[in-house]
């Protein structure tokens, strides 16, 4: 096993799923150790993402554990195949927080992605201009250059509704997210046009929270839930002034999964969402 000096954010996660099959199974880092014929080191390398593991070694791991769910087995033994090297999102690493690496990464990844934003147009529905404009309002004040790397790698993110076969993509959006002039009146109906353009993708579904609905779960918050190959393996990412924040404990899931559902039921469907959202450009 070959350490990894920098491990992605699916390395992380796989070690972290192990360490909880371990802990399930009631055994020490010392007391697993043995079974599988290793040392106590070695097993905490491969917790922790120092190490990489073999997707052979993940199925002993999980035969010891007395793990029987096959399809979250073979998902982990999925990620331990996957080979190093380059993404595009690397080509940022030096200029962008690893926390939006860490994200464009998921985001490749997942099989679904289920969205709520109450005072932003999500990123992945976002025009370069609408982006720029939100980038150049940051704090600290970014330099132009570092606003233009925001924005690419941004608009790059956006493969993910743009690719040949693309994945089911859910978002809801807040109607006063809809009556920002975000960079003034042109940039405004420019981004509320594509919204209309994007909702009539097959793949994608978007509604609108209507002001009238009032009070509702999640206020405040943005949520990106990112659907892994079986449920246990899904993130839910939240997005605080410091930056992002990801989340993959099952109580976490359990929780963000029903509050979407309830905010996606409270929302008007993806026919009437187009019509408001009409009704905002012919207004603006």
């Amino acid at each position: 096993m070959a350490p990894r000096p920098a491990p992605t954010a699916r390395r992380v996660r796989l070690g972290t799923e192990l360490r909880k099959l371990r802990e399930r199974a009631g055994l020490t880092s010392t007391e697993a150790a043995q079974l599988l014929g290793t040392s106590s080191g070695q097993l905490s390398n491969v917790e922790s993402a120092r190490f990489g593991v073999s997707p052979d070694r993940v199925e002993a791991m999980a035969g010891v554990y007395s793990c029987t769910n096959q399809p979250y087995i073979d998902a982990l033994a999925d990620m331990a195949a996957e080979k190093a090297r380059g993404r595009w999102w690397d080509a940022y690493r030096d200029v962008l927080p690893s926390g939006l690496l860490t994200l464009a990464e998921l985001e490749h990844h997942a099989t679904a992605v289920r969205t709520a934003f109450t005072a932003h147009i999500p990123g992945m529905l976002q025009t370069s201009d609408h982006a720029r404009e939100i980038f150049s309002h940051a704090i600290p004040a970014p330099t132009p250059p570092e606003v233009e790397h925001r924005v690419s790698h941004r608009i790059k993110r956006q493969d993910f509704v743009f690719r040949e076969h693309p994945n089911p993509y859910s978002t809801v959006i807040h109607e006063a997210a809809l009556h920002m002039r975000v960079g003034g009146r042109r940039v405004a109906r420019e981004q509320l046009r594509h919204l209309l353009d994007m909702s009539e993708r097959d793949h994608i579904t978007l509604r609108v929270l209507p002001f009238d609905v009032g009070a509702f779960p999640g206020s405040g918050q943005s949520i990106n839930y990112l659907c892994g190959p079986v449920p246990a393996l899904d993130t839910v990412q939240l997005d605080q002034f410091h930056g992002p924040v990801l989340l993959d404990a099952e109580a976490h899931l359990e929780k963000y999964r029903r509050l979407l559902d309830v905010v996606e039921a409270m929302s008007l469907g993806p026919a009437k969402s187009r019509d408001l959202i009409l009704a905002i450009v012919q207004n603006m």
